[in-house]
């Protein structure tokens, strides 16, 4: 896979806070028709008519594609889950797609789904899509490891020393209630919100480079600006030393010219799933485009 606009994109200067650094990525050349997304949507979210832990059906009423972004969280229904890709689904269309259960113990009333204020954890997520990454390889199926997801789930409020009745991680958020010094980083880089053209973003602990989120447009950035900064400052960072330009600028380069298993989209588009030996992860292009990409660092 090579997505030009990708290997060649430009990043700014970090903001660095609590040891973890945010590198603005920008798309100078990246063209998009109108596509809506996050919790203004519009987008309809719930269980099939035989509810099912791995899919959900979500509907589009609008006259624009509406993208759902692996990684974002839906919470209620009868467990809370995450999309296993990203998809677009077009203006007026239902689909159904393959999600992750992000909650171990909960398997019974119904309630409205919404969009969780926080993303899924990077760990999850990176767990989550080696496995999706593997069964498109070997079976054309976008299939995550439920098991191997609430192990990781598990390590992570375990870390965070997160309490949950249903083993929920959407329940780790209460770091923030307890960790002021946190939640007021949280607070402040969300109300900058991103930078004029901005599009995605780097994160790095240190001076190592743990992953990247990009969108095609800032308005696409800026619908989940705030999920994707309180999701990365609910970690500690796993590394120390002076903060790399270079080193954000190698990850995004090693995934866009990495092998990848692509396929027609769930909806509008290409997917590009990537399980390289320095990094993981994967996009959506729409005519060569992107339209979005998680980008995680192995190891």
């Amino acid at each position: 896979m090579t997505i030009p606009t990708l290997d060649a994109a430009p990043i700014g200067p970090p903001i660095t806070r609590a040891g973890i650094s945010i590198y603005p990525v920008y798309l100078p050349d990246n063209t998009l028709p109108p596509v809506a997304t996050g919790r203004e949507s519009g987008l309809i979210v719930d269980e099939l008519p035989d509810a099912q832990v791995p899919h959900l059906v979500v509907h589009n009423p609008t006259d624009r594609p509406i993208l759902i972004v692996e990684g974002e969280q839906f919470v209620g229904g009868r467990q809370n889950r995450t999309a296993n890709t990203s998809v677009l689904i077009p203006a007026g269309e239902q689909r159904e797609i393959p999600v992750s259960c992000l909650e171990v113990g909960r398997w019974g009333q119904h309630r409205a789904f919404e969009h969780s204020p926080t993303f899924t954890p990077r760990r999850v997520r990176r767990t989550k899509q080696l496995e999706v990454a593997r069964t498109m390889s070997y079976a054309g199926e976008r299939s995550g490891d439920q098991g191997l997801v609430w192990e990781a789930i598990r390590h992570e409020m375990n870390a965070m020393a997160a309490a949950s009745d249903t083993g929920a991680v959407a329940d780790a958020d209460q770091v923030f209630a307890r960790d002021l010094g946190r939640r007021d980083a949280v607070e402040e880089l969300v109300a900058r919100g991103p930078l004029p053209g901005q599009c995605g973003i780097v994160v790095a602990h240190g001076w190592r480079a743990v992953a990247s989120e990009v969108f095609g447009t800032p308005e696409l950035l800026a619908a989940h600006w705030g999920p994707l900064v309180r999701s990365h400052l609910l970690e500690h960072p796993t590394a120390t030393g002076s903060r790399s330009a270079t080193g954000a600028m190698k990850l995004l380069r090693r995934f866009a010219q990495a092998h990848s298993v692509d396929s027609p989209g769930l909806g509008l588009g290409t997917e590009h799933h990537v399980d390289a030996e320095r990094v993981a992860g994967q996009a959506l292009t729409l005519d060569g485009a992107l339209v979005h990409a998680g980008i995680f660092r192995r190891g």
